[in-house]
């Protein structure tokens, strides 16, 4: 199930270009205006993060972060501000806001963010097991090992990273840019064939017969979908 993203903004511009970014990375969001009906929501929903303006109309980001954690409520917060003065930051922050990011910000930045956020933030019953299974191979989150009918598979750092990415967000579509952005870090540019010729070595390795590969699946156009139970496909 999707993640669902409360996101209080009261600049329409701004509001639809990051409702269009966050639903491009497979979000669930639901968008208010003001600050009274963003706080009616926060209070009534299961919402998995709050993006809240500071300056909003009706009732400041301020204070909604105030009264959601004077009522006890854990819902993680992120402030969006124009102001770039430390003392606003530090009033978020001291509030009960988990982050802040200061316009005008890039996409990528506050993406990058509301991952963070909701990694730091997930309950503990939802992390990933130590263990999982597709086809004859096996993989030991904890102790990153994999292996293949029982033999050990060498995987290179960056190849196994790619194939825990695939299994912790299986069955989604992952285009090649987010790949890069999650696997290669916020401030590496490798081209998208960087992706293209890792998951090719990495088919070699986990997959019966890599060119007609079962789990790696290429979607043309659009990226890859980690499919662990995947009937033949490419």
């Amino acid at each position: 199930m999707a993640e669902q993203i409360l996101l209080v903004e009261d600049d329409q511009a701004l509001l639809e270009g990051l409702r269009s970014a966050l639903s491009s990375e497979g979000y669930e969001v639901e968008c208010h205006r003001d600050g009274r009906s963003g706080l009616a929501r926060a209070r009534a929903g299961a919402h998995a993060l709050l993006i809240l303006d500071i300056m909003l109309p009706g009732m400041s980001g301020f204070e909604v972060v105030k009264k959601l954690r004077e009522e006890g409520r854990a819902l993680p917060i992120m402030l969006l501000t124009a102001r770039g003065e430390e003392d606003d930051r530090v009033l978020g922050l001291e509030l009960g806001a988990d982050d802040y990011v200061t316009k005008p910000f890039s996409l990528r930045e506050l993406l990058a963010r509301v991952r963070s956020v909701l990694r730091r933030t997930r309950p503990a019953g939802e992390k990933r097991p130590h263990s999982y299974q597709f086809g004859d191979v096996s993989v030991d989150l904890k102790r990153q090992a994999v292996r293949k009918a029982g033999r050990s598979v060498e995987l290179s750092a960056r190849e196994y990273r790619i194939l825990a990415y695939f299994i912790e967000h299986a069955g989604e579509m992952l285009s090649r840019e987010r790949l890069l952005r999650e696997i290669w870090g916020y401030d590496a540019f490798p081209t998208t064939r960087t992706v293209d010729n890792h998951i090719l070595r990495l088919r070699k390795k986990i997959e019966d017969t890599p060119e007609s590969p079962r789990h790696i699946l290429t979607q043309r156009g659009a990226g890859y979908v980690f499919e662990p139970g995947a009937g033949d496909g490419g």
